[in-house]
């Protein structure tokens, strides 16, 4: 009998194939939410010590690197979907030996990650920071703080890796509380290393390190003190070319799709880098603002893509339809309260990050025009993470990539080019997340049909392991 067909949960699973949707997808989301801003606070810790103990030239040095951190990482990262998604359906479906390969295969593929990103950061480093048009100011300290924070990849990507593990069984909360143990340290270690020894913005990439292999060395443990299919044993840590495969084919996608995000983010950091490294440093503080609203959305598109996929390993295909609306419903109400909240209070936080009047006039600018439609995202979001849950990788990463990233290049090179303002740049993000989301819905319409409608037999056939196969 599938697991999603009532075995008992442990403490820190969620039963997601069973009972209302509402109540459980707030638990699950509540804690991921509190983790992705706990993750946040690593780059945000960094960015506030740097503009009250160093300098806005530390400021806009630290700030200008995170679009192109993530443009580096982002198809690693990406493969963390692949493995989450491969790891609920297998559970829902009780396919213990098809889940432990997954587990084992995925700590190998974050570790082996990780190592390639120290070689890849650290030498690209310098040279796309030149192409971006990085101020020569800013420039120095810029790659200083790209090479230390990339010595930490194989932990940044273990972390990543180990917790889609856990989430797909349900399990938001041991993450968080990882989370919070490395946040306190990252920001203890920021203050010690700026103020008491002086080391710049070299103390706060090397604060971020350190806290990031805290996390990830307690993620690690957790797993190997599971018990059943979920638990990591060094013996058993090999890769399964079938399994990898899996991953790369439903992660890749998504990995890839960021990356090229991460592309079009680079290109506004660019155009943002144009207007001087005052408005580099509103941007940046603005950027971290949003941030906080952003991953809030981000973890319900986690809870619609985890109940998604564990919904259709367990057969429970009529609970599809209301996982996405519930999902929707939710980030709606989240992207709207929150994104408002941040605009209204606006000029409040932003003074938390730079005293400077130029600072934050440039910030609040960009929040006005972000922040307002901020829900758009999220309901953008929703849609791809239902499309994924269901085993559609693909198509959702096209719509994506001609939806929001093609279209925010030409906004650059075409309504941009012709009134070159701080607010038409911005622009290009809501306009962008309108028509993506379309594209999704259009999607999500003709796919849905491929699935049954009614709920199918309890007893695991194996059929479920030849569906997580399918790369669409």
């Amino acid at each position: 009998m599938p697991l999603c067909a009532g075995v008992m949960k442990k403490s820190y699973e969620i039963d997601m194939c069973h009972g209302p949707l509402l109540g459980k997808i707030l638990l699950f989301v509540l804690p991921l939410v509190l983790s992705n801003i706990l993750q946040l606070l690593f780059n945000a810790a960094d960015i506030v010590v740097v503009g009250r103990y160093v300098g806005s030239q530390a400021l806009a040095a630290v700030g200008s690197t995170s679009s192109l951190i993530q443009l580096i990482t982002n198809v690693f990262v990406g493969l963390s979907v692949g493995v989450n998604v491969l790891a609920a359906r297998y559970y829902g479906s009780r396919a213990d030996r098809d889940l432990s390969e997954t587990v084992h295969t995925a700590i190998v593929m974050s570790l082996i990650s990780g190592v390639f990103l120290i070689f890849a950061g650290i030498g690209l480093a310098r040279p796309l920071l030149q192409l971006m048009g990085s101020p020569e100011d800013v420039l120095g300290q810029s790659v200083l703080y790209l090479r230390i924070y990339f010595a930490g990849m194989p932990a940044f990507m273990l972390y990543n890796f180990g917790s889609a593990i856990l989430r797909a069984a349900g399990d938001t909360r041991r993450p968080l509380y990882y989370l919070f143990a490395a946040g306190v340290l990252n920001v203890v270690l920021n203050l010690w290393f700026v103020i008491s020894f002086g080391l710049g913005v070299a103390g706060v990439a090397l604060a971020t390190v350190i806290s990031q292999c805290v996390s990830a060395g307690l993620v690690l443990l957790s797993l190997v003190k599971s018990s059943g299919a979920m638990k990591v044993s060094r013996a058993k840590l090999r890769i399964s070319r079938h399994k990898a495969g899996q991953i790369i084919g439903i992660g890749l996608p998504a990995g890839v799709q960021s990356a090229i995000f991460s592309v079009s983010n680079v290109l506004i950091q660019s155009a943002v880098n144009s207007f001087g490294s005052v408005a580099m440093a509103g941007s940046t503080s603005s950027n971290n603002i949003e941030g906080f609203v952003y991953t809030a959305m981000n973890a319900v598109y986690q809870a619609c893509l985890s109940f998604t996929s564990q919904n259709v390993g367990g057969k429970k295909y009529s609970r599809i339809n209301r996982i996405l609306g519930t999902c929707l419903g939710v980030t709606m109400t989240v992207g709207l309260v929150l994104g408002l909240g941040a605009v209204a209070l606006g000029p409040v936080l932003l003074r938390i990050y730079s005293s400077d009047p130029e600072v934050i006039a440039y910030g609040m600018r960009r929040l006005l025009v972000v922040c307002s439609l901020y829900c758009l995202c999220g309901l953008m979001d929703t849609m791809v993470g239902s499309l994924r849950g269901m085993g559609y990788s693909i198509i959702p990463m096209i719509a994506s990539l001609t939806g929001s990233c093609g279209l925010r290049v030409l906004w650059v090179y075409t309504v941009f080019a012709v009134d070159r303002s701080w607010d038409i740049l911005f622009l290009s993000y809501p306009v962008s997340w309108v028509v993506t989301t379309i594209c999704h819905v259009v999607y999500f319409i003709i796919v849905r049909k491929k699935l049954p409608r009614e709920d199918g037999p309890e007893e695991y056939a194996g059929e479920m392991a030849a569906a997580a196969e399918k790369v669409r």
